[in-house]
């Protein structure tokens, strides 16, 4: 599982800021507050196989974040293929409930949690 980038606020370090699976699957980018910390952010990137909808992924995810403190709202979504055999995950697409999500932060986001990785694109092309 890939490390999380410390920010400093022990609530928000305490939300891992990747969790996704293998394979071809919806992916949400997620912006996590801190209410209590004028307002400290950072962004998260969850993306399930097992999750028909972009609306199933937070669904799941949000009560976990809120119950630690803080408050979350999912800014998009879209599509990710994870060959971990490859060192690769592409990220590009749309959500049709979410809108489409800024895949240059969950791309940065990716780097930084998977260093050992040799390709990490993204595109808006596509569904």
């Amino acid at each position: 599982m890939p490390g999380t980038v410390k920010t400093g606020n022990a609530k928000l370090d305490a939300v891992a800021d990747v969790d996704i699976d293998q394979g071809k699957f919806k992916y949400i980018l997620i912006k996590v507050h801190d209410p209590n910390k004028d307002r400290e952010s950072k962004y998260i990137v969850r993306g399930y196989s097992r999750a028909e909808f972009h609306a199933d992924i937070y669904d799941e995810v949000e009560p976990s974040i809120e119950g630690l403190g803080l408050d979350c709202e999912c800014v998009g979504g879209g599509r990710m293929i994870h060959d971990p055999d490859k060192k690769s995950i592409q990220v590009f697409g749309y959500s049709q409930g979410y809108g489409r999500a800024d895949h240059s932060i969950s791309a940065g986001i990716l780097k930084k949690n998977f260093p050992s990785y040799t390709s990490i694109t993204w595109s808006n092309d596509g569904y």
